[in-house]
């Protein structure tokens, strides 16, 4: 199980005169194996957020929890996945996805499975023995959240995981996470500027305001792709075009150029 809950949720950097208030009264649930993507301007706090239930950063008042236990320290029921990839050069691509289990210690015997069923999710079976400068954007970003998944946390922490792709490249590394959440489904929290992106992968969307970030409104898609039998199995170019997808892009776009 993997819900998240922020509660009242304010975060402020600095003291005194050069204090900065960087959320406030943050408020929002994500049910377990939910997709919820977060959009907003610059500097609204998004990855704040992220960084907060990561245990990264602690809130400055009210309370985030997953499961009901009050996040304090990072843990191995989250995983984050970053914009930049962070692999070890010196690693190959199956060393990097087995770090994080040999970090737990765990033996070599119970890793060997994880890691090949990790590679397989991926379809990096044959790139297993390839070094990340071998690989393109694309494919290093494969193995950082094949990395993550192989932990089998129960939440997974996306921040603007394919903002350093080129666009042909995220649209197939988009596709590719709408098959993982149907192959393995996780409570997803991802932070994105791209608003196409946020209606095309996320169940809800959450969207923020100008600092101090708080949440001004959530669009329920997942509601609207019933309603439609809109099949994100779909390619992403036909879904976008759907009249559905138009309005919800648009009524999201309207919210966000109210905060510039």
């Amino acid at each position: 199980m993997g819900s998240i809950c922020f509660d009242k949720v304010d975060k402020v950097f600095g003291a005194g005169s050069g204090v900065l208030k960087a959320l406030e009264d943050i408020n929002l649930i994500v049910a377990d194996k939910e997709f919820v993507a977060i959009v907003g301007p610059s500097g609204c706090g998004k990855t704040t957020c992220l960084r907060m239930v990561a245990g990264f950063e602690a809130p400055s008042a009210g309370t985030i929890s997953v499961d009901g236990k009050v996040i304090i320290a990072p843990g191995p029921d989250r995983a984050v996945v970053f914009q930049q990839f962070a692999l070890f050069p010196w690693k190959t691509v199956r060393g990097n996805i087995e770090m994080g289990l040999r970090n737990k210690n765990m033996p070599r015997a119970q890793r060997a499975p994880l890691v090949e069923g990790a590679l397989k999710l991926m379809n990096l079976e044959s790139h297993a023995e390839a070094f990340p400068h071998q690989l393109s954007g694309g494919m290093q970003q494969r193995v950082a959240i094949a990395r993550a998944y192989v932990l089998d946390p129960a939440v997974l922490l996306m921040d603007e995981p394919f903002g350093a792709l080129d666009a042909q490249t995220r649209v197939v590394m988009q596709e590719e996470l709408v098959r993982l959440a149907r192959l393995n489904p996780r409570t997803v929290l991802f932070i994105t500027h791209s608003v196409e992106e946020a209606v095309y992968l996320a169940d809800r969307v959450a969207i923020m305001s100008r600092r101090p970030g708080r949440i001004k409104g959530i669009v329920d898609i997942k509601a609207v792709r019933l309603a439609e039998q809109w099949d994100k199995s779909e390619r992403i170019e036909d879904v976008m075009e759907r009249e559905s997808f138009v309005h919800l892009r648009s009524n999201i776009w309207k919210s966000l150029r109210e905060e510039k």
